[in-house]
């Protein structure tokens, strides 16, 4: 068996034709919605995160607005760049790129964000929300995995899926995205970690399995029953080399799997966008 590709591409185009649309329609109106970035350090893989959304930005019509923290700033430079950009009424959504530098405290800064400008959907509200099943900003790669498992048509409703993983911006978020009754959706979730001394036998048992741990090459064919959905949503980097939380090799196992470059990756930023465009609808409204 040789898995077939859930790319992120072409969610992430079908996507960002719909984000297109509206910002046209919100340009009508004398509306350009606009994302901002904060990067704090000299992070150059996500210095290169930040380009990459700005270019994105570009091509939809999203103006792009970024301020720099550098590491030797006080802590409370972070603080003063989420300030302004909270009183910046050309910027409808934004995002801190994590990590930040250390000596800075991600959450105090993410507390203090505007809830309604938050692109990233991490902000305690909008978390409460998402467990509330309220409307609100989504986190990025786990509404991109819900959208790539809608666009392929991965049935997912009623199914066992294993998420290995349980951090703030993908494993717990998406654990209760994937319960809610919605397409790409509606599954029975299990969410394991790292330490689980049996993970192998958790993981056999499910009928997608979602990677978000961080560590190259976690997830082995022996770890994934035949046919199974295996998607990597964590990533790591060796020198300039991305790595997948998944190992190559488990695509003679599964049924579907995410590629080493070109899966969430896209899907993350085309929901970014998304987020902010709805940010600047409900400003416009």
């Amino acid at each position: 068996m040789t898995a077939q590709l859930l790319a992120g591409g072409p969610v992430a185009e079908a996507v960002l034709d719909d984000v297109r649309i509206r910002v046209q329609a919100l340009q009508a109106r004398g509306v350009t919605p606009g994302l901002g970035t904060i990067l704090v350090g000299d992070d150059g893989a996500s210095a290169g995160y930040v380009r990459k959304k700005h270019e994105t930005c570009e091509a939809v019509g999203i103006a792009s607005h970024h301020l720099q923290v550098n590491a030797g700033d006080p802590p409370e430079a972070l603080l003063e760049a989420v300030e302004s950009f909270n009183a910046n009424p050309e910027v409808h959504g934004y995002i801190i790129q994590h990590p930040v530098a250390d000596g800075f405290d991600f959450n105090a800064a993410l507390s203090a964000m505007d809830p309604g400008k938050d692109a990233d959907g991490l902000h305690p509200t909008n978390l409460g929300k998402l467990v509330l099943q309220e409307e609100g900003p989504v986190p990025c790669t786990p509404a991109g995995i819900v959208a790539m498992f809608v666009h392929y048509d991965i049935e997912v409703s009623g199914r066992h899926v294993v998420v290995i993983g349980r951090g703030p911006t993908l494993g717990r978020p998406l654990s209760l995205l994937l319960t809610t009754k919605a397409p790409g959706a509606n599954a029975a979730v299990t969410v394991v970690h790292s330490a689980v001394p049996n993970l192998a036998d958790l993981t056999r048992e499910a009928d997608i399995v979602v990677a978000a741990v961080g560590i190259p090459g976690f997830v082995t064919p022996d770890m994934v029953r035949p046919g199974a959905v295996v998607v990597s949503g964590g990533i790591s980097w060796e020198g300039k080399k991305l790595l997948a939380d998944v190992d190559e090799s488990v695509e003679e196992v599964a049924s579907w799997i995410t590629p080493r470059l070109g899966g969430v990756g896209p899907t993350t930023v085309a929901m970014l966008l998304r987020n902010t465009v709805e940010a600047a609808e409900r400003s416009g409204s």
